[in-house]
């Protein structure tokens, strides 16, 4: 992972480097035998197709309304219907497993994308030119969650996942950013003895559970913790009880009621000063700023650890574009990935949602990711622990109930337990 955020550091800083590096444009299509295949004669007639496009990015809707409007003028008879339901990543596995997969899929890098692998429903992109446009490392990390060298997607957003501040009421109690555990506990025990609230917390939707403890894992599980799991060298309860810990202890910072409010609500709120900090990745920022366009925010990796190089700033493949293996309309569907990964159209959207870009030359330079810089430079980054952690555990309603019982050797337990599980599958 420490290779792909290198790539990232390239994109912070070349600021001047918005032109395209060689990207293919719209109107190219794959060499593979997918992409190549032909289209039903509708659309030389002049008759118009309809594409289904399923995106699980909530904070993306607009951004992609926007884009799919000008797709469409310029391609009148291409109609994209996009599908962003509250639960998408769950919507997409019943509708895989009622054969009813869509035309194009924009999902994250993660056990989704290796589910969708395994049931062999994805278009084969291994040898499609768009990825001489995508770095290498980016590619690798697909492969490392697939388990395949094969690609069945092509690499579209790039994340952080960190603590947004609000900037303002930092300066207003002469706050400074922490960079130890010790510093982070007294900071919030600090605002907290003041009456205002630490951290606003939405778990309310059970996902909103995943970003810190990925966070508080990643920095504590161990070098190479997937890996001596896998050679059973390693287990949940052995190495993740740290992270456990120290979670629930974090909690502690949050309002009352934290299962009785959802994510859109946790943004306005954090948007609107009711909170100091929120516990959530770079890709809330773009609904944080519509709630409050003045709001000043900005972005630090947790502080897990008292020895500042063990903290993780968790950072993975956000958002993927792939293609039915089966649509009836491949050149099309093509047609319509291709224009978004034309570099201008790749910088409406990382603007519009506030996270980075996997194409080469495509640049974040919001300066509420600004403090992100020194730490990609230094390497000090890890993958998100759920991506490889298989979707049958249902690790955020399992954070939600511990959240609620205290009962960490339980927690871990289970999690050994479900692994052990979806291993012998």
């Amino acid at each position: 992972m420490k290779n792909i955020l290198k790539v990232v550091t390239v994109s912070l800083t070349a600021i001047s480097l918005l032109s395209a590096c060689g990207a293919k444009s719209e109107t190219q299509t794959s060499t593979t035998p997918n992409a190549s295949q032909s289209s039903p004669a509708a659309t030389a007639s002049g008759k118009k197709v309809e594409l289904q496009f399923l995106q699980y990015k909530p904070e993306a809707r607009d951004t992609f309304d926007q884009l799919i409007a000008k797709f469409e003028q310029q391609n009148p008879n291409i109609h994209i219907v996009q599908d962003n339901p509250p639960d998408a990543s769950t919507a997409l596995k019943t509708k895989v497993a009622a054969g009813e997969v869509p035309d194009i899929i924009a999902n994250g890098g993660d056990n989704v994308y290796a589910t969708l692998v395994q049931a062999g429903v994805l278009a084969d992109f291994t040898n499609a030119p768009e990825l001489k446009n995508i770095p290498d490392a980016y590619i690798k990390t697909l492969h490392d969650i697939s388990k395949t060298d094969k690609t069945y997607a092509i690499p579209y957003g790039v994340n952080a996942n960190g603590v947004i501040y609000n900037k303002k009421l930092f300066k207003d109690m002469n706050l400074t950013v922490p960079t130890t555990w010790d510093e982070f506990v007294a900071l919030s025990k600090k605002i907290q003895d003041a009456g205002k609230l630490p951290f606003y917390f939405t778990f309310k939707d059970s996902w909103t559970t995943l970003p810190s403890y990925n966070a508080f894992a990643a920095s504590t599980q161990g070098d190479d913790f997937y890996s001596k799991h896998e050679a059973k060298q390693a287990n949940y309860s052995s190495n993740y009880k740290e992270a456990t810990e120290k979670y629930l202890q974090f909690i502690t910072f949050g309002q009352k009621d934290t299962f009785g409010k959802a994510y859109n609500d946790g943004n306005v709120a954090f948007a609107n000063g009711e909170s100091f900090m929120y516990a959530q990745g770079v890709w809330a920022i773009a609904d944080i700023k519509k709630a409050n366009p003045n709001v000043e925010v900005g972005v630090f990796p947790y502080p897990v650890t008292n020895d500042p190089n063990k903290n993780k700033l968790i950072s993975g493949v956000d958002q993927l574009l792939a293609m039915s293996a089966k649509t009836k309309y491949p050149n099309e569907s093509k047609k319509f990935i291709n224009f978004l990964l034309d570099p201008e159209n790749a910088k409406v959207y990382v603007k519009g949602v506030n996270t980075f870009s996997a194409i080469k030359g495509v640049v974040q330079n919001d300066p509420s990711v600004s403090d992100l810089k020194p730490i990609f430079e230094k390497g000090l980054t890890a993958d998100f622990i759920d991506h490889y952690v298989p979707s049958s555990m249902k690790l955020d309603q399992l954070l939600q109930e511990v959240i609620m019982k205290k009962d960490i050797p339980a927690l871990l337990k289970t999690m050994d337990d479900e692994w052990t599980k979806a291993s012998n599958r």
